[in-house]
């Protein structure tokens, strides 16, 4: 049985979170803190197989826990219990640099932390989160301006055997994804030679803040995707949380159109919706990469646009995953050309676009 501390400053919160995860015979809630200086104090003395995390909280809040955490180096897996307001979705881009996981959107009231959407989200998080190999006292990604490797640049461009045609970059994310991104994007240069579009699972009211953050860091621009955005080549896409992307033909164009068809693979946005719909592209190629992340979204419609399309399929190795879910899945259906460390990720990228 897992291990879980509960850290919220919310006395009602805390026995409704307490009820929802004790009722899942694969966890157990062992403490609860009312501020981050009490689970700092619990976590530098016990061991937990989660940590569920609020931000806003007296005395210690959860960023400042976070920094603790990564300071101390202490082991803890954590999940981050956020808003979905602007400023809170903000927050949760800070918590997950500084090495959280991953976070469920909490409902304002108890009352809401009662439904069966939020119940089942939980328990996905938890299982997942205590599954994975990865700690909050990791190294947090860098925030600093981030240049693509000018080696990798240089060599592409004088390259004899250049990649040739009208190509496009599909990657899907989802547990773990928003720290993996923030290490692949910003490394991608300016001059790529491919739209990329990106279904990283989330909710509404969290991708915009994504797409600012990685916007920050990169030479690429990179924007939450609206309707109608024609895809340009060194422009990066990112769907909204809430809603599934498709990338539709328009005349010699490729624009972007959502639709509110129901969840697929217990997610919205669905990568498999996103590659499905390339099979009608006017691309000559597609390079598919899938990173971190539970489940096995990104498998089927990968499997299905290889019937239509040429395809490259890069997967991220286990090792570099903070879930080896989505990418194992790839990889056992045979469709991965390679698996590589996400460190390499932006680089296999670039090697099969090229550069303008």
């Amino acid at each position: 049985m897992k291990k879980i501390l509960i850290v919220d400053d919310s006395a009602l919160v805390r026995r409704v979170l307490c009820d929802i995860i004790n009722k899942d015979e694969r966890f157990q809630v062992e403490d609860r803190a009312t501020n981050g200086l009490e689970a700092l104090e619990l976590l530098g003395r016990k061991s937990y197989d989660a940590v569920v995390l609020d931000i806003n909280m007296p005395k210690m809040n959860g960023l400042e826990l976070l920094k603790q955490l990564q300071k101390r180096q202490i082991d803890a897996r954590v999940v981050v219990a956020s808003t979905d307001t602007k400023e809170g979705a903000k927050v949760t881009m800070d918590a997950l640099e500084l090495g959280a996981l991953d976070f469920v959107h909490k409902p304002d009231n108890a009352v809401g932390c009662r439904k069966e959407d939020f119940q089942r989200r939980l328990i996905e998080i938890l299982v997942a989160a205590t599954e994975s190999k990865m700690t909050s006292f990791l190294k947090p990604t860098k925030t600093g301006t981030l240049k693509p490797a000018p080696k990798v640049v240089e060599v592409l461009s004088r390259h004899e055997k250049k990649p040739t045609g009208n190509r496009v970059v599909a990657i899907a994310s989802s547990t773990g994804g928003p720290k993996a991104l923030q290490a692949v994007v910003p490394e991608l240069p300016g001059r790529l030679n491919a739209p990329v579009v990106i279904v990283q699972h989330m909710p509404a009211g969290f991708t915009a803040s994504l797409a600012e953050r990685l916007d920050t860091l990169s030479e690429l621009k990179v924007k939450e995707a609206q309707e109608g955005d024609v895809l340009e080549n060194g422009t990066v896409y990112i769907a909204k949380g809430g809603k599934h992307l498709n990338v539709n033909v328009s005349g010699m164009k490729h624009v972007i159109h959502y639709t509110d068809q129901p969840l697929r693979e217990g997610v919205k946005p669905c990568a498999d919706y996103m590659y499905e719909s390339l099979t009608q592209s006017r691309y000559d190629a597609v390079v598919c990469v899938v990173l971190t992340g539970m489940g096995a979204d990104g498998t089927k419609g990968i499997s299905n646009l290889e019937l239509k399309k040429k395809i490259h399929v890069i997967a991220q190795n286990e090792d570099s995953c903070a879930v080896y879910g989505m990418p194992k899945n790839v990889v056992n259906a045979g469709l991965a050309n390679q698996v590589v460390p996400l460190e390499q990720v932006a680089q296999e990228i670039m090697m099969n676009v090229g550069v303008m």
